[in-house]
């Protein structure tokens, strides 16, 4: 970002904050004082627009971009930003313009205004520098202040200024994603803060630090000492008291199966049978290390270089993650933690001063955080060393050019140990099974492995990896049977076994393309949900009747600048012909709350989920709507094309919405064929559903918002979860009203969760729901469920659920009847 077009005789100005809101607003102060005069100006600000963090990488563009012959000034704020800075000056190619940066330890609001407007006026950079270190003169002249200067790091015997304790409640401990959160909470504060296990002694360790939060061992019912220092100490403590309340915003329930000391044998980790020959792992090893090692500036950039390049790459599986499961994304969370830590980083740094090459200086400061991490007493939590072993595997295979795993054919894969990023990209189809040597049932492996649906086994000993490749091997994921060359009639047993496992999925996918009726007749579109060509591909395989729901802002993630008409169009056309001759639903630009986009810049909001969401945000920027719309009326004139506006609550805004459609349609007018729709997620739209209906030709309700904006229980916080079900009878009575008012003038739709929910899909019907847009792998199951059920007895079921008193008893009442799944 940048104030101004500029000069480029002038000096460029960098600012460096952990939070990219308060980096905007500082920007916007110091433009005040500038009367319009040029100065180049780049923010490079949080790991996203809601979460603090400071990225190398980004530091390093923005220098790159306001770089000029007069130079650069960075002004930080405090803590990583200034170990991010100093990385960012060593990933700099050009040695020329490392020598014209100068890292300014001046405070960055008034150091930036008075930064700003020295350039403005021509002052090189050593003045510019000069004038942003002074800049708190004038308010200690005017407060009468003496110099100070900031204390030291209590020694951990010496009371801190505020003390606080508070209980660990998440069931597995602070293992790496609660820890991981503690930490970047922690990190955007002006305080040091550390933290005891007053339960067991260890500590006190910073709490900016993840791999020494780790070593505290601090398992569910220990009591953890706070000790903070510093002028947010009050907020710091504040801040991770009511973090620990709400168990570091991690789910009540995780999907990781019970641990337990781990006996002799393979463990279950993943429910189902794998049959198959052996595929062991294939990983490109790496070069040698024993070459000389280089200088340690030298080998320092290629550790950071590394690091960028690593940094890339689990943003990317974050995303690959993400369309499995917002839970399973924030296993990465912890990654990216550890790739930053400050205490490693300086080990790292230590070793290379010593002479050794990155290689060495990287496995070993990684080897001593993997000990202390594998020596904690928690079997959960030193399972969490394999996040160390990912990411120091990751920056090895980076560093040296290390070829990533293949396989040599279809089969069980056998292993040592799977990182979470490869879990993550296993082809499913090839991969029929999983059996590790070593880890555990609550390892990342094993949560990405149970939420993909592949059968795997662990902790199955050293002796597994000297297996021959193509020995015939089968696996009960279940139970932890694993049989090697078994006898024929232990082969038979088990083919019979996962026949009764799958052979009524198998018969669900046979029928998956044939149209979905109940019992009656009533013909039940059956759609897809998804977010890529490759999703289409998979809906079309898996019998999709449509795609229901086309998420256009995942086809663009992870981008700093949007995509054109073209690019868009072009996307969605890719959608389009994987499923031929069926209709496509494109949901315009869904943002906002918990749904951030790196390239569409969104205000701080104290409760964003009520703020600028869906319609509401791209209304208010009509150039990246009418850009939309442009590629939707396009691919409208070429495949069958409906689009729908989310988050809508008012008539205003579906008029307008349609106003902006027109103008993108251009002379031609509307596209043939093309239909209009709004989904209903806000109560006040599902009350008022009349009013809609004369500017719609269809309604899809978003189950998930529409729950929990009914229940006032925020989606994903594991405090008020059980709240969050969309079969309470409030949720049944809004989709009633809407049905009944759109029966007989427009189709209505459900596009969330409950759609699935094989439960929940009787009462939908009965309510008068006629589409049920799912993700692709569910489509089979759900034609199926449909095609068991009475419509009669549905209609019957949903007057009385909307009588009842919760969730828990419409479940009942479906369980007891006929229409149980």
């Amino acid at each position: 970002m940048t104030a101004a077009g500029g000069e480029q005789a002038l000096v460029g100005l960098v600012i460096v904050s952990h939070s990219r809101a308060l980096a905007r607003a500082a920007v916007a102060l110091a433009s005040e004082m500038l009367h319009d005069r040029p100065v180049r100006i780049a923010v490079a600000a949080g790991l996203d627009e809601v979460t603090l963090g400071t990225d190398a990488v980004c530091i390093k563009e923005a220098i790159e971009k306001v770089d000029g012959p007069e130079g650069v000034v960075v002004l930080m704020d405090l803590g990583s930003a200034v170990l991010s800075a100093e990385l960012a000056l060593d990933l700099l190619a050009d040695p020329d313009v490392r020598d014209r940066v100068i890292l300014s330890a001046a405070p960055l609001v008034e150091g930036l205004v008075v930064a700003a407007v020295a350039a403005a006026g021509g002052a090189g950079r050593k003045e510019v520098a000069a004038e942003a270190h002074n800049a708190l003169m004038g308010k200690a002249a005017h407060l009468n202040a003496t110099e100070a200067t900031s204390p030291p790091l209590p020694d951990a015997d010496e009371q801190a200024d505020v003390v606080a304790v508070f209980t660990v409640a998440n069931r597995h401990g602070l293992h790496a994603r609660p820890a991981a959160r503690l930490v970047s909470e922690m990190r955007g504060l002006d305080a040091q803060v550390r933290l005891r296990n007053m339960t067991t002694g260890a500590g006190p360790v910073p709490a900016a630090s993840l791999s020494r939060v780790a070593t505290l061992a601090a398992l569910h019912g220990h009591r953890v000492q706070i000790l903070a220092s510093g002028r947010q100490a009050p907020e710091a403590v504040d801040h991770l008291l009511a973090l620990a309340g709400r168990q570091f915003d991690e789910p009540l329930e995780e999907s990781a199966a019970p641990v337990q000391a781990l006996p002799a044998g393979p463990l279950p980790a993943s429910p189902g049978i794998g049959i198959g020959p052996v595929r062991m792992l294939s990983v490109g090893l790496p070069p040698s290390d024993h070459l000389p090692a280089a200088s340690p500036a030298v080998e320092w950039r290629r550790i950071v270089e590394a690091m960028a390049e690593v940094r890339r790459e689990i943003e990317r599986l974050r995303a690959v993650a993400r369309e499995v499961g917002p839970h399973e994304a924030r296993i990465f969370d912890a990654h990216l933690m550890l790739l930053g830590d400050e205490e490693v980083l300086a080990d790292v740094k230590s070793r290379l001063n010593s002479g050794a090459g990155a290689v060495t200086a990287w496995t070993g400061a990684l080897a001593v955080v993997e000990k202390q991490w594998s020596e904690l007493p928690d079997p959960y939590l030193r399972a969490r060393a394999e996040d160390v072993r990912a990411v120091g595997a990751q920056m090895v295979t980076a560093l040296t050019g290390a070829s990533g795993l293949t396989l040599t054919g279809t089969g069980i894969l056998v292993a040592n140990e799977l990182t979470p990023g490869q879990a993550a990209e296993l082809d499913r189809d090839a991969v029929q099974g999983i059996v590790l040597a070593s880890g555990s049932p609550s390892s990342h492996a094993a949560i990405l492995a149970r939420a993909r649906g592949i059968p795997a086994v662990v902790a199955a000993g050293p002796g597994v990896l000297g297996l021959a490749e193509g020995t015939m091997i089968v696996i009960d994921g279940a139970t932890g049977e694993l049989v090697l060359d078994p006898p024929k009639k232990t082969l038979t047993l088990f083919r019979h076994r996962a026949e009764e496992l799958t052979a009524q999925q198998a018969r669900h996918r046979a029928a998956a393309g044939e149209p979905a009726c109940t019992t009656d007749g009533t013909h039940i579109e059956v759609a897809a949900n998804l977010g890529s060509s490759a999703d289409a591909r998979a809906a079309a395989t898996h019998g999709a009747d449509s795609a229901g729901l086309v998420r256009t802002e995942f086809l663009f993630l992870n981008r700093d600048q949007g995509p054109d008409a073209k690019e868009q169009a072009a996307e969605y056309l890719a959608i389009a012909d994987a499923l031929p001759g069926r209709r496509i639903t494109l949901r315009t630009l869904d943002v906002g709350g918990d749904k951030p986009l790196s390239y569409l810049p969104m205000p701080t909001e104290a409760n964003p989920f009520l703020g600028q969401r869906g319609i509401r945000l791209v209304l208010g920027r009509r150039d990246l709507l009418r850009e939309q719309l442009t590629a939707v009326c396009d691919v409208a004139r070429q495949a069958p094309t409906s689009v729908m506006f989310p988050m809508v609550a008012t008539v205003a805004e579906i008029r307008e919405a349609r106003c902006v459609l027109e103008e993108a349609a251009g002379p031609a007018g509307l596209p043939e064929g093309l239909r209009v729709g709004m989904m209903v997620e806000v109560p006040a739209a599902a009350l008022k559903i009349e009013t809609f209906l004369p500017y719609l030709d269809f309604v899809s309700i978003g189950t998930n918002d529409l729950t929990q904006y009914t229940l006032a229980a925020e989606r994903g916080n594991a405090a008020v979860a059980a709240l969050s079900d969309p079969l309470d009878p409030g949720v049944l009575s809004l989709i009633r009203h809407v049905c009944r008012a759109a029966a007989g003038r427009v189709p209505v739709a459900v596009c969330g969760e409950a759609a699935a929910d094989e439960t929940a899909i009787a009462v939908l019907l009965g309510l008068g729901v006629r589409e049920l847009s799912v993700s692709p792998h569910a489509v089979p199951s759900v034609k199926a469920r449909v095609r068991t059920l009475d419509l009669e007895r549905c209609c019957e079921l949903a007057e009385l659920a909307v009588t009842l008193d919760d969730a828990a008893a419409v479940r009942q009442l479906i369980a007891a009847s006929s229409a149980q799944p």
